[in-house]
């Protein structure tokens, strides 16, 4: 297997563009904030004093910037990776198992990644789900943040409206800055009702700290193989089918070689699991963070830079994220995923034999189900393959 060559040279800087460097520290900002604190919980479950909890965050933060900025850049198109939040919440619930075995099943879980990265197949797998299944996946896994960002306007009606109305008057007549204008809005507002907490923010440096791993069965088990599995179909799968939707072409093999082994080399500080993201891709893929498509990688480069200063700031960044109003990383997380979420129904529903499947599969994965520890990502993708096969056995019968 070999890495495929960039496209013709393109410059960074002359692709440098604001609205890209907004929608990368958006897909940051709504990552962090939605799911830092699962994190927390993991790392605690699992033993780790506060030190090694603050190590995790330079694990991760590190390992999504490296990965994010490289294959970006080689590419020359948007891959942004994530850790794996369902991962993080498996962990969470993990009794019994200590952090030094912890650790170990870390490192085989992303061993297990790069070998199905390696052999191909999870990309001859993906090449098999119809673009309207993957369609329909994507939209159901984001139209959530769209709910959420509605309902946000119940508890804190003044900031949401402000900065949906922002958002529309800005889409009319500035689009490429139609989700900035909404932040900075958003911002304001929340400074005048009081509401930006700054009390978390500890100014200090996140410091690595190694944890010997230990290899045992319980924690291959208990850990590495579910912590494998979740990664794979709830993280990975929709992560492919963002970029599908997106309509780039971007291999799917190397990428996930490439997140294996920085979490093999990271797992010893805290870097669990790392995939490629969905929800926060979505972000640097679509029209707002440029409308040419070409120039769309600089958003998750920015994003990969981000990271990389939640990384080595460690608690000072984390703090100062966590610091914005919930209601206002609701809100700018579902208007910056309004127009990807619109053109993935549209894809969706475009075609009138697999229109069936595709709600199926939206509506599966947009209830949050969760069975045998694995997201509605994955589950949405067996409702629709089911029923596109039983209405292709029922069409070749008629024939």
């Amino acid at each position: 297997m070999s890495l495929s060559s960039p496209p013709a040279a393109r410059s960074l800087r002359r692709d440098l563009s604001l609205s890209a460097v907004v929608a990368g520290f958006v897909a940051v900002l709504v990552g962090f904030t939605s799911s830092v604190a699962i994190v927390f919980a993991a790392a605690q479950a699992l033993g780790a004093t506060s030190a090694q909890v603050v190590s995790w965050i330079w694990a991760l933060g590190l390992g999504m910037a490296v990965t994010s900025i490289g294959l970006s850049l080689h590419y020359r198109q948007p891959v942004l990776t994530a850790w794996s939040t369902p991962g993080a919440a498996l962990l969470a619930a993990t009794t019994g198992i200590g952090l030094a075995e912890a650790t170990g099943a870390f490192i085989v879980s992303s061993l297990l990644i790069v070998i199905v990265g390696w052999t191909g197949w999870f990309e001859r797998l993906m090449g098999r789900i119809p673009q309207a299944i993957a369609a329909a996946l994507l939209a159901g896994v984001l139209a959530r943040f769209g709910l959420d960002a509605a309902g946000a306007a119940a508890t804190a009606p003044l900031l949401v409206v402000s900065m949906a109305l922002a958002f529309l008057l800005c889409r009319r007549l500035w689009p490429r800055q139609a989700v900035p204008v909404a932040l900075v809005v958003g911002v304001v507002v929340a400074f005048g009702q009081g509401r930006l907490d700054l009390r978390q923010v500890d100014l200090q440096w996140a410091s690595p700290l190694w944890t010997a791993p230990a290899f045992t069965l319980p924690g291959l088990l208990g850990v590495a193989l579910p912590l494998f599995v979740v990664t794979m179909a709830s993280q990975n799968l929709p992560g492919v089918a963002a970029q599908r939707a997106a309509g780039y072409d971007t291999p799917v093999s190397p990428p996930l070689v490439a997140t294996g082994l920085v979490g093999v080399v990271l797992a010893p500080f805290g870097g669990y699991a790392f995939n490629l993201a969905a929800i926060t891709a979505a972000i640097c893929m679509g029209r707002e963070a440029h409308e040419d498509p070409a120039r769309r990688y600089v958003a998750a480069v920015a994003a990969g830079a981000f990271y990389l200063l939640a990384g080595l700031a460690g608690a000072a960044v984390v703090g100062l994220l966590l610091a914005f109003p919930r209601e206002l990383v609701l809100a700018v997380a579902g208007l910056a995923l309004l127009g990807t979420i619109g053109n993935g129904l549209a894809a969706a529903l475009q075609d009138p034999t697999r229109r069936d499947a595709a709600a199926l599969t939206f509506l599966v994965t947009l209830s949050g189900l969760s069975l045998a520890g694995i997201g509605s990502a994955f589950w949405g993708v067996v409702a629709g393959t089911i029923a596109l096969l039983v209405q292709q056995w029922r069409s070749a019968g008629a024939h």
